[in-house]
């Protein structure tokens, strides 16, 4: 008996698995299930509490005005693709303050320098630990503070082009 169900085992984890992904793909085709719609912990919330090569969550609050925060990362392809979004917003005076992520410093540098750097501040998190405090769940992730230092808004993936112009109306020093 103990022989049979160890033989089971398997195929009713199989069959879960199954089951799971036919119903992620039926939520994908009524629109139902949103890959992006991991809800975070921090908005509404205070900025949490970091120190990274580059800026801290004292550098961000000392601002006194919103600011944009932006994983990224080098071997990211989608930052490539998000690349001409953040210039747009940069050329528009946002101000957006980029955070490496698991990233080597020359690596970081030479990214910056084929797709542009739309960056005020540049940190590093080169361990990723700031990230898991923050809940980033992939880069590039985009995160809005208010001049009190809230998390208004995240957004998980490239920006799209049409960010531009509601983040440069929210943000622009």
């Amino acid at each position: 008996m103990n022989r049979r169900l160890l033989l089971a085992a398997p195929f009713g984890v199989a069959l879960l698995g199954g089951g799971a992904f036919y119903a992620m793909l039926r939520g994908l085709q009524t629109g139902s299930f949103d890959p992006r719609g991991v809800p975070s912990q921090l908005i509404g919330k205070p900025l949490p509490e970091f120190q990274l090569p580059g800026f801290s969550r004292a550098d961000v609050l000392a601002r006194k005005r919103p600011v944009i925060i932006n994983f990224f990362a080098s071997w990211c392809v989608p930052c490539v693709d998000e690349a001409p979004t953040l210039m747009a917003l940069h050329q528009r005076g946002v101000p957006i303050w980029g955070i490496a992520y698991k990233d080597k410093p020359a690596a970081t540098q030479g990214f910056l320098a084929r797709h542009g750097n739309p960056f005020t501040n540049l940190a590093s998190d080169e361990p990723g630990l700031v990230a898991i405090d923050w809940g980033v769940t992939g880069v590039p992730e985009t995160y809005l503070i208010d001049a009190q230092g809230i998390v208004q808004w995240r957004f998980v993936g490239p920006l799209p082009d049409a960010a531009v112009d509601g983040l440069s109306k929210l943000v622009a020093s």
